[in-house]
């Protein structure tokens, strides 16, 4: 699953997840997108505002220092994650679906979850995207 940016007509901008780029198109002629403020159906991809720098890279580098970049890389999205989505811990399934069925206010959460709560959250069609951490440093942990 991809998550694209969208936008509709009237400025509302959010979040659509699709198999891929063909598969919004195609639901997007068949009116299946719409905005969810608006009921919008006049609704396209916007630019991400979420990158991850690229490391510059010139001949005299070494690899341990492209290795830096890519730490350096790693430590900037945990940090982005832990500013800006919830720690839901444990109780991500549970979190995820409440969401999805609007029983809770959409909000970017976190946490960990079994490869069954896994299971359920693809078979109820809930998005889900892992990302591997990278272990804590041991100073970080005292």
């Amino acid at each position: 699953m991809i998550a694209f940016d969208l936008q509709c007509a009237n400025g509302h901008a959010f979040e659509g997840w699709f198999d891929d780029k063909t598969a919004f198109e195609d639901q997007q002629k068949q009116g299946m997108v719409t905005c969810p403020f608006c009921d919008d159906s006049n609704v396209f991809i916007v630019p991400s505002t979420f990158a991850i720098p690229k490391a510059v890279t010139t001949p005299a580098r070494s690899r341990q220092s492209s290795g830096l970049a890519v730490g350096d890389a790693s430590a900037k999205i945990v940090e982005f994650m832990e500013q800006n989505f919830d720690d839901v811990g444990a109780n991500f399934a549970k979190e995820a679906l409440k969401i999805h069925y609007g029983v809770a206010e959409p909000r970017n959460i976190r946490g960990v979850s079994s490869p069954e709560e896994e299971k359920v959250l693809e078979k109820e069609g809930v998005p889900l995207f892992k990302v591997p951490l990278p272990a804590k440093k041991e100073s970080e942990d005292a």
